[in-house]
C-alpha cells in the first residue's frame, strides 16, 4: 500500500479550501481601520533562561507585553464603551445631589438632615463630583483611550488611501454578489469598459492582472475619524470650560448700575484655574424693567413680555450704548454673557425716628415666594437711629409684599404678578441686628435672636398692612415707617463666562456628521474579471465585496454589471454553452452560497469605537 501524499485527492479540497479562505481573507483586508482585539494571554515572557541575567530578561519581556496588551485594551470598543458608561453614571451623583460649587447652602442643609449620609458622600466626593479624583480619573482615561485609537488608525487609513484596492480573488463566485456572462468583445475591450464604469461611479479603479479591482466608500471610515476626533474636541472644550469658567449673580434695582468686578458681585463661583484678570472689564445701568402679564384666560399671570432696558459701556472709558436684555437674549460683552433669570418688586420705604429725622429712605428689593410675586423680605436700619430715651439702636422690620391684595381676603397672598392693589406688611423689632459680629447673614432675612418686637399698648404685636402713602407708627415715640407711592422693580442678572462653548458646538455637530457618515455609507470592493475560455469566447465576472451584508451591494453590482454589459454585451449564437438569457448577465449573488456550499468569510474586524 502507498501512503497518501499532499496530492491525493483525499487532501486535495481541504488544500483548496484553505487557499480559498485565504485568498478570500487578503480580498478583504484592510476594509476597516478598527483595532483587533486581542485575547488574554498567558505569558510574553516566554521561556526563562537560568540565572540574573535570565530573570532580567524574562521580567522585562513579560512587563513590556503585558504594557502592550492592557495599552490595546485601553483602545478596544469594551474599555472605550465601559468607561463612556462609567462617565455618564459619574454624573448622575452631580444632578440628584446638591453640589458645593452650584448651592452650598443646600449642601449644608443635606449635610444637617442626613448625619449619616452626609460624611460618607463627603468622603465619595458626591458633593463635587465633577472635581472628584474619581471622574477626573474616567475622564482622562476615556481622553487617553481616544488619543490611543485615533492616531493608528489615522495612520492605517492614509497608507490605505495611498494604496490601491487588492487583486480579485481566484473565485469570485464565492463572494456575497456576483454575476458572470460570456461577450465577444477582447479581455482588455472588457477591461477598459469596466476601468471607465467604475472610475464614472467614482470608484478607484485600476487593473490588476486579468482582472479590474476597484474600490468606494472612504468616507465611512472619514466618518469613523472623524467622530472620534470631534468626541476629543468636545472633552477638551469641556474641561477648558470647566477650568477657566465663572458665574455670578446680581440683583439690581431700577436706576442702579454694576460694574464686573468680584466685589460687586451678591455671588461667585468661578473654575479652579479662573483668575480676576479673566473677568471682561464693563459696566451697566439698568434703565427700567418692563414686565406685562396675561389678564385673563388659563394663562392668566403669564409673561408676555419681560425685558431690562440697559446701558452698557465696555472698559473705564467706552461708549455708552443702550440694549434690552430679554429671556434667552442676553447681552454678549467679549467672553462673557449677561442673562436676565430673575424679577420682582422694591417698595420704596422711609423712617423716621421719634423727632421725625429720616434715617432710612430706599427701595427695599423684595424676593418672590410663588408664581404671582408675592414676596418677602427685611428691612434694616443699621445707623443712624435713637430711640426715645436717646439711646444708639439698630431697628428692623419683617416685610411681606403683595402686588396685587386680595380685599377682604386678609391673606397675603398676591392674586395677579403685576402692580394692581399693593400692599405692604410690616412688624417692626429694636434691638442688635447681629451685623457688628463679622458673621455673613442674608440681607432678605431678619435675625431676631437680640431684637424685641415692638408691641402695642395693650401688648399686641405691632404689625400692620400699608397701603402705597400710609405710615405705621412705632410706640412710644420710637418714630415711624412709611410705604412710599414709589415702587421700583428690580432684575437679577446672571453673568457667564465659559470659554469652549464654541468648540463643544463644533464638536458635537461634527460628531453627529461624522456618526451619520458611519452608519449609513458602506465600504466596498468590486472585481471584474475577463478571460478567455476554452472555445475562445471572454467570459466576465463581476463580484462586490463589503465591509458588512447589506441588500445594496447586489443592487449595486447589477447596476454596475448592466453598465458593463451594455459596452460588451453577451455573445448571441448557437453556442450551447451559452446563457439561457443571452442579454442579461447571470447574477449569483443570491445563490453562491447554497452552490459552494460554503459560507463566504467575513474579513476579521476588531472592535470599532
Amino acid at each position: 500500500m502507498s501512503k497518501t501524499t499532499a496530492d491525493s485527492p483525499a487532501e486535495t479540497p481541504r488544500a483548496d479550501s484553505s487557499a480559498d479562505e485565504q485568498d478570500l481573507g487578503a480580498a478583504g483586508s484592510q476594509l476597516s481601520t478598527a483595532p483587533v482585539e486581542t485575547a488574554m494571554p498567558g505569558s510574553f515572557g516566554g521561556s526563562r533562561r537560568p540565572g540574573l541575567t535570565g530573570w532580567l530578561a524574562w521580567t522585562g519581556r513579560e512587563v513590556l507585553g503585558w504594557a502592550r496588551w492592557m495599552w490595546r485594551q485601553l483602545t478596544s470598543m469594551r474599555v472605550a464603551l465601559m468607561l463612556l458608561f462609567l462617565l455618564s453614571l459619574g454624573a448622575v451623583p452631580g444632578s440628584l445631589i446638591p453640589q458645593s460649587g452650584t448651592d452650598a447652602l443646600k449642601v449644608s442643609e443635606f449635610q444637617d438632615a442626613h448625619r449619616t449620609l452626609g460624611p460618607i458622600y463627603q468622603k465619595l466626593g458626591l458633593f463635587h463630583v465633577y472635581g472628584s479624583a474619581w471622574f477626573g480619573a474616567i475622564y482622562v482615561l476615556l481622553f487617553v483611550s481616544l488619543i490611543g485609537c485615533i492616531i493608528p488608525r489615522t495612520w492605517q487609513f492614509v497608507g490605505q488611501l495611498r494604496g490601491r484596492p487588492p487583486g480579485a480573488p481566484k473565485r469570485l463566485n464565492r463572494l456575497p454578489a456576483y454575476a458572470t456572462w460570456r461577450t465577444a468583445a477582447a479581455p482588455e475591450e472588457v477591461r477598459e469598459a469596466a476601468l471607465a464604469t467604475l472610475r464614472k461611479r467614482r470608484f478607484r479603479a485600476h487593473v490588476a492582472g486579468d482582472a479590474v479591482a476597484a474600490e468606494k466608500g472612504y468616507l465611512r471610515e472619514t466618518g469613523n475619524l472623524l467622530f472620534h476626533l470631534a468626541l476629543i474636541v468636545m472633552l477638551i472644550a469641556f474641561a477648558w470650560g470647566q477650568l477657566f469658567k465663572s458665574e455670578g449673580d446680581k440683583l439690581i434695582i431700577e436706576g442702579d448700575g454694576f460694574s464686573n468686578t468680584l466685589t460687586q458681585y451678591d455671588d461667585f463661583k468661578s473654575g479652579n484655574l479662573f483668575s480676576d484678570d479673566d473677568l471682561v472689564p464693563f459696566s451697566f445701568n439698568l434703565k427700567s424693567f418692563t414686565g406685562t402679564y396675561e389678564r385673563t384666560g388659563p394663562n392668566r399671570g403669564t409673561p408676555r413680555t419681560y425685558q431690562a432696558d440697559i446701558t452698557y459701556s465696555l472698559g473705564a472709558y467706552g461708549k455708552a450704548e443702550k440694549h434690552t436684555i430679554k429671556v434667552n437674549e442676553p447681552l454678549e460683552i467679549g467672553d462673557s454673557k449677561v442673562y436676565l433669570v430673575s424679577h420682582g418688586y422694591a417698595p420704596v420705604v422711609t423712617v423716621r425716628d421719634g423727632k421725625g429725622n429720616v434715617v432710612f429712605h430706599q427701595a427695599v428689593p423684595m424676593l418672590p415666594i410663588d408664581s404671582n410675586v408675592t414676596s418677602q423680605g427685611a428691612i434694616k436700619v443699621l445707623d443712624g437711629y435713637k430711640n426715645a430715651q436717646g439711646v444708639a439702636e439698630q431697628l428692623g422690620f419683617a416685610a411681606l409684599f403683595v402686588p396685587t391684595y386680595a380685599k377682604g381676603s386678609g391673606t397675603m397672598f398676591s392674586q395677579y404678578p403685576g402692580l394692581d392693589y399693593p400692599v405692604l406688611n410690616v412688624t417692626g423689632y429694636h434691638g442688635d441686628l447681629g451685623v457688628n459680629s463679622g458673621i455673613p447673614q442674608n440681607v432678605y432675612q431678619l435675625d431676631t435672636k437680640n431684637l424685641k418686637q415692638f408691641k402695642t399698648a395693650k401688648g399686641a404685636i405691632l404689625k400692620s398692612q400699608l397701603l402705597p402713602g400710609e405710615t405705621m407708627k412705632l410706640p412710644n415715640g420710637a418714630g415711624s415707617i412709611t410705604f412710599d407711592k414709589q415702587i421700583k422693580e428690580w432684575a437679577g442678572f446672571q453673568v457667564v463666562q465659559q470659554p469652549g462653548t464654541d468648540w463643544a458646538l463644533a464638536g458635537a455637530l461634527t460628531a453627529i456628521l461624522g456618526l451619520a457618515g458611519s452608519l449609513f455609507i458602506q465600504r466596498r470592493r468590486v472585481w471584474v474579471r475577463a478571460t478567455t475560455g476554452d472555445d475562445g469566447v471572454t467570459v466576465v465576472e463581476m463580484a462586490g465585496l463589503g465591509r458588512s451584508e447589506s441588500a445594496k451591494l447586489p443592487e449595486e453590482l447589477g447596476d454596475l454589471a448592466a453598465l458593463v454589459h451594455d459596452r460588451a454585451p453577451t455573445k448571441t449564437d448557437d453556442d450551447p454553452t451559452s446563457d439561457d438569457d443571452p442579454k442579461t448577465p447571470v447574477s449569483d449573488a443570491d445563490t453562491h452560497d447554497s452552490d459552494s456550499g460554503v459560507e463566504p468569510p467575513v474579513p476579521a474586524e476588531g472592535a470599532e469605537k
